[in-house]
């Protein structure tokens, strides 16, 4: 049975990489999937799953206007063969309406849909899409990564810039490694003010 899967994680937890290794497994085989990332993370060109390790895929760019039925049906109607599977990466972009998209497909065409994100952002709030998705997902996993500061689980994203730690502003602003820290409870709330100084230089 068809299921509306939610991985999410911290920043630097492999998200990126997971969606590339899903599609190949599939395309090995000779199954077709629909590869989509938001349109607002060009850090890497436009139209590709790219992750930091330098391993790319295309994919179908979504905004906050894309009809996520609409991307399909383009796809059904460029090539009947049958849709595997769709995977979607910075899922967090989602809007709640394309979430409830994606419920659709699952329930009325019978494809899984895997979608790999965010839970919250550096100020600790959900995004639209993470919301929706921790709602309407019929399977929801969290990708386990490494605080940057100590050794425990990394929960939460740190925004630095300048140097600093930062806790208010627009809640997008794209950046890998350049602006954004994985961390734990603990160190977001009293990070290491040396370390990041030592991060901005590496």
């Amino acid at each position: 049975m068809a299921q509306l899967y939610y991985r999410y994680s911290s920043m630097n937890a492999g998200k990126s990489i997971e969606v590339i290794k899903i599609a190949h497994n599939y395309q090995e085989q000779g199954k077709r999937v629909l590869v989509m990332n938001s349109a607002l993370d060009t850090r890497y060109g436009t139209n590709v799953v790219a992750s930091r390790i330098g391993v790319t895929m295309p994919a179908i760019p979504f905004d906050e206007n894309t009809s996520i039925m609409k991307v399909y049906d383009d796809a059904m109607a460029e090539d009947s063969a049958r849709i595997h599977c769709i995977l979607i990466d910075e899922g967090q972009f989602l809007t709640a309406e394309q979430v409830r998209e994606l419920s659709r497909i699952v329930d009325n065409e019978g494809i899984p849909v895997i979608v790999y994100g965010l839970k919250n952002d550096f100020s600790n709030h959900l995004f639209e899409g993470s919301e929706a998705l921790l709602i309407y997902a019929d399977k929801i996993e969290e990708i386990k990564t490494v605080c940057w500061f100590c050794d425990r689980k990394a929960t939460m994203v740190l925004r630095v810039i300048d140097g600093k730690p930062v806790y208010t502003g627009s809640q997008v602003l794209i950046g890998g490694n350049d602006s954004y820290i994985p961390v734990c409870r603990k160190c977001y709330s009293d990070p290491d003010l040396e370390a990041i100084k030592n991060w901005k230089q590496e």
